[in-house]
C-alpha cells in the first residue's frame, strides 16, 4: 500500500474492522516511513453482470432499476419494502455466482416472477403484465390459469 504522502510502499495496519455491513474490511495504517496515518478500504472484486435486452443490446446490471420494478408492482399490497430489498439481494446474489456474468432480460424476469408467485399474486401479475407485455384479457386469463390447483378426480369403476 503507497503512503499518500510520501508515497512509500511500507506500512503497518493498526487496526482493522469490518465495514459496510461486513462487505469490505477498513484498515487503519501508518507509513513506516514518515508515520503519516490514512485509512483503507479492501473490498471483494465483482464481475459486472450484463443484461442482454430483447433487442439484443447490453446493458449492466442495474440493481436500482430491478428494485423500482418490483416496487412498482409490489404497490398497495402486504409486501414490506424490507421483503422488496432481500428479493433484490437474493437476486443479485444469485447473479453474482453464476459462472456466466450475462443473463438475458428474459431470464432475469423469470428469476423475478418466480419469486413474486411464492409471495404474492397481484404483484406477481403486475409484473408479468409489463414483463411479458401483455396485449390483452386473454395473456391475463392465461396467467391466471397458472394460479389454480390442479384438480385431479378418481375415476369410480
Amino acid at each position: 500500500m503507497q503512503c499518500p504522502s510520501c508515497q512509500n510502499t511500507d506500512s503497518r495496519v493498526l487496526e482493522s474492522r469490518s465495514a459496510d455491513a461486513g462487505k469490505c474490511v477498513r484498515r487503519r495504517r501508518e507509513c513506516l516511513n514518515c508515520d503519516f496515518r490514512f485509512t483503507t478500504y479492501e473490498r471483494v472484486e465483482t464481475v459486472p453482470i450484463s443484461v442482454i435486452k430483447r433487442s439484443h443490446a447490453k446493458e449492466i446490471f442495474c440493481r436500482s432499476k430491478l428494485l423500482n420494478g418490483l416496487t412498482r408492482a409490489c404497490e398497495k399490497t402486504a409486501i414490506s419494502s424490507q421483503k422488496i430489498e432481500l428479493i433484490v439481494d437474493e437476486i443479485e446474489t444469485q447473479l453474482q455466482q453464476r459462472n456466466l456474468k450475462e443473463i438475458s432480460s428474459s431470464d432475469l424476469g423469470e428469476m423475478i416472477l418466480f419469486q413474486l408467485k411464492e409471495i404474492n399474486e397481484v404483484a406477481y401479475i403486475r409484473f408479468a403484465s409489463v414483463y411479458r407485455q401483455f396485449n390483452g384479457i386473454n395473456d391475463f386469463i392465461d396467467t391466471l390459469e397458472s394460479f389454480k390447483p390442479s384438480k385431479k378426480f378418481a375415476t369410480i369403476t
